[in-house]
């Protein structure tokens, strides 16, 4: 760390105080961070395995779906271990980094989102330039994008956060290690920092939400022109698309465009982003989207038909 510290080992609180609550929490879940990575995973595999999910949309897709494996990765396993422990920590560097992991998998899974909403604009708004604007090198060239946009705000994050001196007192009111609640333990003034931050995660959300919110009127409002029919595999498509939009940017803006003198951490809003919004992204893309279906449908069957074999 840049500065001296007193302080080696933070103490976690933890989502609820009592015992019988948190073996609740711990049986509820851990079957969704399994659901998580196993309907992410199936969707990863689907695409790489599948001809029918070899467009730009579902390259994209499976990128996501990786991002949300290793997003949700980051801090619900340690989180379910800490429910059946009866003291709860984690080292300061050892929080660092899981500051920087959240938020580099964070931004590049919004990043990525945007990415979609560009396929989906060019897709309906300039069909027959689809296939050279979105060749496979541009695709593969956003999606480098994303993640290094996702490694420059998390070093932008780290390196406020290393500027901080930490003398006193070690407990994190929360179930994870974020910006706002380690800010509380430092003993310098975080008022610039927290600024930065607002800048750097709030207002970076607010712009990445009001683009897409954009694009996406633009789209719908380009599907007049498109049959009945195009109309409504369009509009399906991109319901999935703005429902996932909705879900992960909701409590984003609500957590981080607050400034933190007055921030008051909402625990069960970030349960909601950390632990249920990844493992609900692969349900509503399969139900959303027939192609997904077909191939999920399909490649289920060659497991069936080799496991008789």
């Amino acid at each position: 760390m840049a500065n001296t510290n007193n302080v080696t080992e933070l103490i976690i609180t933890g989502l609820f105080q009592d015992p019988e609550v948190q073996r609740v929490c711990f049986v509820v879940f851990l079957p969704v961070y399994v659901a998580t990575v196993v309907g992410n995973g199936l969707i990863v595999l689907m695409v790489k395995v599948s001809k029918r999910l070899h467009s730009p949309m579902y390259f994209f897709l499976s990128y996501l779906s990786l991002v949300e494996i290793s997003y949700s990765s980051t801090v619900v396993p340690k989180f379910i271990t800490d429910l059946l422990a009866k003291i709860k920590t984690i080292s300061l560097e050892g929080c660092v980094a899981q500051i920087f992991f959240f938020h580099f998998f964070g931004v590049t899974e919004i990043l990525l989102l945007v990415v979609m909403a560009y396929d989906r604009y060019v897709a309906i708004c300039k069909p027959l330039h689809y296939t050279t604007i979105m060749s496979r090198p541009v695709c593969h060239h956003l999606v480098a994008g994303s993640w290094l946009g996702g490694i420059f705000h998390s070093m932008v994050q780290i390196v406020v956060t290393l500027q901080l001196s930490f003398c006193g007192p070690n407990v994190i009111d929360h179930y994870f290690c974020d910006l706002h609640p380690l800010f509380k333990l430092a003993c310098t003034d975080t008022s610039v920092e927290g600024l930065i931050v607002l800048a750097n995660s709030g207002l970076f959300s607010i712009f990445s939400f009001l683009l897409l919110v954009s694009s996406y009127v633009v789209i719908l409002v380009n599907l007049r022109n498109h049959s009945a029919e195009g109309r409504r595999k369009a509009l399906s498509t991109c319901a999935s698309h703005i429902t996932v939009v909705m879900l992960f940017f909701g409590p984003a803006i609500f957590l981080y465009m607050r400034p933190p003198s007055t921030f008051t951490e909402d625990k069960l809003v970030a349960v909601f982003y950390t632990v249920v919004t990844p493992m609900l992204n692969p349900i509503i893309y399969t139900l959303r989207n027939a192609e997904v279906r077909i191939a999920m449908r399909r490649l289920w069957g060659k497991k069936v038909n080799s496991g008789v074999e």
